[in-house]
This record gives structure tokens, C-alpha cells and sequence, in this order.
């Protein structure tokens, strides 16, 4: 049975919480989370890269010089590939990179991060305070009292954000914080930009378990 850490939200230790084992107790599968992980990143490419063909490209209507009987080699356009200012062969045109996963992949992939991170002992529950005005500085030493270091995931559960958009406003401008509803596998297995530390990922303690995607 996993356990993790739960806090106030001035950071007091107040217990612990049993962590379900179908979902912070499973053996990570890494070709599956490196599959889910690829699958996010193709997603968010916007795939506008274009280059022009020899058809494209203006001018070349015009034969450069006679097919035969100048020593040269034979061309019928200046815009050929191999010409400069010429078309671009084979090259990149817009696409959709996108491809899909079933939802049983996409879960266990998640199921696997989030065990892996149990296991490090990197989740930590609180009860997120509100804020009456955005207050970078008070969620700074939020982060301190809940013993927070490195990369930092805060994961709010499936509210509206604008029943706490002060405490969005709060730590989006700290660049190692990030804000979510939901966790996706890719938040969970980005490496630290901040060199040393150990990542850790902070819940809001919620009614109930949340249902995985």
C-alpha cells in the first residue's frame, strides 16, 4: 500500500494517506509511457513546415538554351532542384503528425508514472489554501512549508479554474510550477530543468478518487 504525505495548507504535517494500489502500485511499462509520451509531443507539433516544388516556384517557363550543340549539360528550366533559387525536391509539406492511442494504453502509462512517483515518495497531499489576491510571494513560501523542491506539478483535480484563479495567478509565475487539472504522462516524466533536486507533485485532497483518462 503506498502512502503519501498529507499537509495543511500552511504546511503541517498532519498524516498520511493511503494511496489506491490500482493506481500508485503498478509496475511502469516504459515502451508503453515512451509510446504515450511520443504520442503527446507529435500532437503539439503544428506541422506547418511547407517548402515549394518546381512547380511552384516562379519562373523556369522558358527553356534555358538549345538542347544540343552549346557543350553544356541539357536543362529545360532554371527552376529545376539542382538549380539555385530552383524547386525543392521530396520536401516538407504540411501535415497532421497526430496518431492515437486506446484509453487502456493511455492509462497505463499514467498508472505507471504515478507509481513511479510514489515509490520515490515525491507526492505530497495538501489542502490548497485560497488566496485572497494573487500573491507570488505567498506561494513561494507555500512551497518551502510543503517541503517542494526541483519541478513542481500541482494538480487541482477536475474544478473550474475560476473558483481559484488567485491561486492560479500565484504560481504560474514561478517557472519551475505548473498548474494542471489533470495529469498527463508527459508532465510526469519531464525532466528537471533545475538541475538538482528531486521532482515532486502536489495533490489537492479531493472528495473522492478522480477517474484516470
Amino acid at each position: 500500500m503506498s502512502v503519501a504525505t498529507y499537509v495543511d495548507g500552511e504546511g503541517a504535517q498532519v498524516g498520511t494517506v493511503s494511496l489506491p494500489d490500482e493506481i500508485f502500485d503498478v509496475e511502469p511499462n516504459v515502451p508503453v509511457m515512451h509510446a504515450v509520451v511520443k504520442a503527446h509531443l507529435a500532437a503539439i507539433r503544428a506541422g506547418t513546415h511547407s517548402t515549394k516544388t518546381r512547380a511552384e516556384v516562379r519562373g523556369g517557363g522558358r527553356k534555358p538554351w538549345r538542347q544540343k550543340g552549346t557543350g553544356r549539360a541539357r536543362h529545360g528550366s532554371i527552376r529545376e532542384p539542382q538549380w539555385v533559387g530552383g524547386g525543392i525536391a521530396h520536401g516538407p509539406k504540411p501535415r497532421d503528425y497526430t496518431f492515437s492511442l486506446t484509453k487502456k494504453t493511455r492509462a497505463l502509462a499514467l498508472k505507471g508514472a504515478l507509481s513511479d512517483r510514489a515509490r520515490e515518495g515525491s507526492i505530497v497531499v495538501v489542502d490548497l489554501p485560497a488566496f485572497e489576491e494573487p500573491k507570488t510571494k505567498r506561494a513561494v513560501e507555500l512551497l518551502e512549508n510543503w517541503g517542494a523542491s526541483g519541478k513542481v506539478l500541482i494538480v487541482t483535480g477536475q474544478r473550474d479554474p475560476a473558483e481559484h484563479i488567485d491561486t492560479w495567478k500565484s504560481f504560474r509565475n514561478l517557472p519551475h510550477v505548473l498548474m494542471v487539472q489533470l495529469p498527463t504522462t508527459y508532465r510526469r516524466r519531464r525532466p528537471d530543468p533545475g538541475g538538482p533536486g528531486r521532482d515532486h507533485e502536489v495533490g489537492r485532497r479531493a472528495a473522492g478518487p478522480s477517474r484516470l483518462p
